[in-house]
């Protein structure tokens, strides 16, 4: 199942594969799979993507990471306001509940990758 996420190609080139399901990036031949959904925070959230030595698909820039591949950026968390029922001087009380998190606010952003 296939879901609209924001593509944005910031250099030219050929393009680390990807898909993406109604939670997740997968990358690669199912090499690396990214839950977005569960990196939701309360702020926005910039994961980056790289290749190793070994030529494998990575989160983040240090260890043997060797070329930035892409970078996710999660929106931060949104929420909705209800009234459940009244505080101790009689007026509403407002909670907010998270809204369900939704591909398409996140954006993927791609490097060309050398050949």
């Amino acid at each position: 199942m296939s879901t609209k996420i924001n593509i944005v190609e910031k250099t030219p080139g050929t393009h680390i594969e990807y898909a993406v399901t109604e939670k997740k990036i997968i990358f690669g031949d199912d090499e690396l799979s990214v839950n977005l959904a569960t990196r939701e925070r309360d702020y926005e959230v910039a994961l980056d993507i790289c290749i190793d030595s070994e030529d494998g698909i990575v989160i983040g820039t240090g260890g043997r990471a060797q070329k930035y591949a892409a970078q996710i950026i999660i929106p931060a968390r949104r929420y909705d306001v209800i009234e459940d029922g009244e505080d101790e001087m009689g007026q509403p009380r407002e909670v907010p509940v998270p809204v369900d998190f939704d591909m398409s606010l996140c954006t993927l952003v791609l490097w060309g990758l050398e050949v």
